[in-house]
């Protein structure tokens, strides 16, 4: 075995521009947080948001358990506690309001590359996608809480939502 020595000459590295990242956006569909979620013996507590989204707050869901029904979808938004982007899975129930938008911020994109499996890079795919969570979300809620009457007065999403 014999050595080879190369000559390298030693690079020096410039200044890199700090030129703003244009990715391409990303068709994800976005919801809601309900205000006020039933809770504890029966649904006869209230509680605000969820444990880690304030209610109202804009979430957007990057996949979705389909096998499981779409009961559990994982979502991205900013937490409530330090407002910062968190990506965790949640209940369908907990969410209203799905629509499909177009997500340009750098934030969002970084963290939806780990989780989205490339089928909602259309437009036509979100609006189906949102208009199935829209549709199963209301049952959800409606299963989740059979037969237990509401709290007096109660402000859960479906009795604040005009009917």
């Amino acid at each position: 075995m014999t050595e080879q020595h190369v000559d390298v000459e030693p690079v020096i590295a410039e200044p890199v521009a700090a030129e703003p990242v244009t990715a391409e956006p990303l068709w994800l569909v976005a919801a809601n947080v309900v205000r006020w979620r039933r809770y504890g013996d029966g649904g006869q507590e209230l509680r605000p948001g969820t444990k880690s989204y304030r209610g109202g707050s804009k979430v957007h869901v990057v996949s979705t358990y389909g096998g499981m029904g779409h009961e559990e979808l994982t979502t991205i938004g900013r937490g409530r506690h330090t407002g910062a982007y968190i990506t965790i899975d949640m209940a369908t129930r907990n969410l209203h309001t799905f629509r499909p938008v177009a997500v340009y911020s750098p934030a969002v994109l970084r963290r939806a590359a780990a989780g989205v499996d490339g089928s909602w890079a259309t437009r036509e795919d979100a609006e189906e996608l949102a208009a199935l969570l829209a549709r199963l979300a209301p049952r959800y809620r409606e299963e989740h809480w059979r037969g237990a009457p509401h709290p007096v007065p109660c402000r859960c999403h479906d009795c604040l939502s005009p009917a």
